[in-house]
């Protein structure tokens, strides 16, 4: 190796010896309640298919019918010759479901906020962050170049402080996720909006973990709070609870046209496949028709956190499916995680940076494919290898 490379060995070293060390699993089958994983086969307790649409058999049929229609990619960017009817299409019911003026679809919800928030603020502009933000926020605000300052976590109360000091910017933007992924908490929206309003900054919610989870039939945090056409910037993945990939924002028309003569993601990359599209149409023509689904995520969730807080597990400030178990020590959050693959539970161990130091983690992803027979299995495993750590 070229010795101007000799530090990575040694990061890679210290990576190991601190436990922050990523040992990636190959999954060897479709993404359900039962899956195979390094030849094992465990009940998956680690993906983020909420609605179990991943594996849909109608999503699955829609994506091949529309291979034979369109082929497997668009072959250019949109602004060129890569814009399909289907993506018009998609954005449009994206709108309707959303009941917003408009959206714009992007290749994934990372780049959905690194092609946002370059757009809204200039560098002599100010962001206003959450202070536990995804880092894709945090990467698109470095992007715009903009003053970054960090308010409390879910904290209006400090939001508000923080403008107050920092009034003397032309444009303000206030940003936060809507589900915080790794506590599974909601941001106060309704209270962040009403700060947004008397101190006239735009608003801008990433809703990943909330599309299919929050709100009427899965409509995401805004619905939750009653905000429509309040959000100047919904962004959104269609790779969670609708299963396949993708990610979009939602909002006001003019934003939404500004995003399409700027936003570079849009400019410079092909967008999502024919089959991916047709999928994500269908995902949402489910999620109309019925929220069977949503309800169902809910009910699993609800009995198996009522089952952890019995057996004495700390699952943090969950509002949502997302369900941590707060361990504090990576390493023995990486035990952990291997004893209850070894038991048959596929449950991976979250530290640094994916959260702050000292509040490692398993972080359980309840699912609507799961059932009840699932969720006594890992109950028994967490009581098992739980006694066996002294963690309860």
């Amino acid at each position: 190796m070229n010795k101007s490379l000799d530090w990575i060995e040694k990061d890679l070293n210290d990576l190991k010896e601190n436990g922050l060390f990523k040992n990636i699993r190959t999954i060897e089958s479709p993404i359900d309640a039962e899956i195979t994983v390094d030849g094992k086969k465990v009940l998956n307790f680690c993906s983020n298919n909420y609605l179990g649409f991943a594996n849909n058999e109608t999503l699955k049929d829609q994506a091949k019918k529309a291979i034979d229609k369109y082929g497997v990619g668009p072959a250019a960017v949109r602004t060129i010759s890569g814009t399909l009817d289907l993506h018009i299409k998609l954005e449009s019911e994206i709108a309707k479901f959303k009941k917003v003026d408009a959206a714009i679809l992007f290749q994934s919800g990372l780049c959905a906020n690194l092609a946002t928030i370059p757009v809204l603020v200039r560098p002599e502009d100010v962001i206003f962050s959450d202070e536990l933000n995804h880092a894709s926020i945090i990467d698109g605000c470095r992007l715009s170049k903009a003053k970054v300052v960090v308010y409390k976590h879910t904290d209006p109360k400090d939001l508000e402080e923080k403008i107050k000091e920092n009034q003397d910017f032309e444009r303000k933007l206030v940003i936060t996720d809507g589900v915080f992924s790794m506590d599974g908490d909601i941001a106060p929206l309704d209270e962040i909006y009403k700060v947004c309003q008397k101190y006239d900054c735009m608003l801008m919610v990433d809703d990943a973990h909330g599309e299919g989870v929050l709100g009427e039939s899965g409509r995401g945090i805004v619905d939750h709070f009653k905000l429509h056409g309040k959000v100047d910037a919904e962004v959104g993945t269609l790779s969670k609870a609708i299963g396949v990939i993708g990610g979009f924002v939602a909002g006001n028309k003019n934003v939404i046209e500004i995003l399409r003569q700027k936003a570079r993601p849009f400019l410079f990359s092909t967008s999502m496949t024919p089959a991916d599209t047709q999928a994500v149409l269908g995902a949402i023509t489910i999620l109309e028709k019925s929220d069977k689904s949503v309800e169902k995520l809910w009910d699993n969730a609800n009995y198996f956190k009522e089952g952890m807080k019995k057996l004495g597990f700390d699952i943090g400030k969950s509002q949502t499916p997302i369900t941590p178990i707060m361990l504090g020590d990576v390493k023995l959050a990486v035990s952990f995680s291997k004893r209850l693959f070894e038991e048959g539970i596929f449950a991976v161990a979250l530290g640094y940076p994916t959260v702050p130091m000292g509040k490692a983690r398993i972080r359980v992803m309840i699912s609507a494919v799961h059932e009840k027979k699932h969720l006594d299995i890992a109950l028994k495993v967490f009581e098992k290898v739980g006694k066996e750590l002294n963690v309860i």
